[in-house]
């Protein structure tokens, strides 16, 4: 059986080799027709109950009848997050119509420094319609626990940088993963995957 092989961002030996201890213990379905990794029927990533940048109580709930587009990262972040949300947005438009049905959410790792207001205008510089949530550390860690996702701070000269797991979940209208896509997939290949994914979801109804 397949095994998810999501790649870490900067992560130091003892961490990854952590990490990788996780993620073999999380064994896939059968691969689909994805160029992605097929979750469909995963029992993980039903947990979603954080707080949006005014404060407001989210949950998975709240998107149902929508496609998710999840991510998590840090408004700190150098390249990767940026990249990710950019791929994010350039999906949605590929998508066309179908666009309209998906939803981007990016879920801070970093809640010390990404305050409500500081995230509004992180994910606000990639176009609208982003939602952003944030908790305090128990919920953020029970939420990255939820999606399988590891983070960590790394001291700097300056500050700190953060250590996370680099994967783009796609959920579906049920609340349920369908896709998780590595960092370094085509917008091509991921735009196809959604559409295959949406297409699929139609015909068995």
């Amino acid at each position: 059986m397949p095994r998810l092989t999501f790649r870490p961002v900067t992560l130091r030996p003892a961490f990854a080799a952590a990490l990788g201890l996780l993620l073999a213990a999380c064994s896939a379905p059968p691969v689909g027709p994805y160029t992605a990794t097929d979750l469909s029927g995963v029992s993980y990533g039903r947990t979603l109950d954080l707080n949006d940048t005014r404060g407001e109580p989210r949950s998975l709930g709240d998107f149902r009848g929508r496609y998710v587009l999840l991510s998590f990262g840090y408004t700190h972040c150098p390249e990767v997050c940026p990249t990710s949300l950019l791929k994010a947005t350039q999906i949605r438009r590929a998508l066309g119509a179908d666009g309209e049905q998906l939803q981007i959410v990016f879920v801070t790792v970093d809640p010390a420094r990404d305050t409500g207001e500081i995230l509004e205008q992180y994910v606000g510089a990639f176009g609208g319609d982003i939602v952003a949530l944030r908790g305090d550390d128990m919920q953020t860690r029970l939420v990255a626990q939820a999606f399988r996702v590891t983070y960590r701070q790394v001291p700097t000269s300056s500050s700190y940088a953060m250590d996370h797991t680099m994967v783009n979940y796609l959920i579906g209208p049920d609340g349920r993963l369908r896709l998780a896509f590595q960092y370094d997939q085509p917008v091509d290949t991921m735009v196809e995957d959604i559409r295959r994914s949406m297409t699929r979801a139609q015909a068995t109804g």
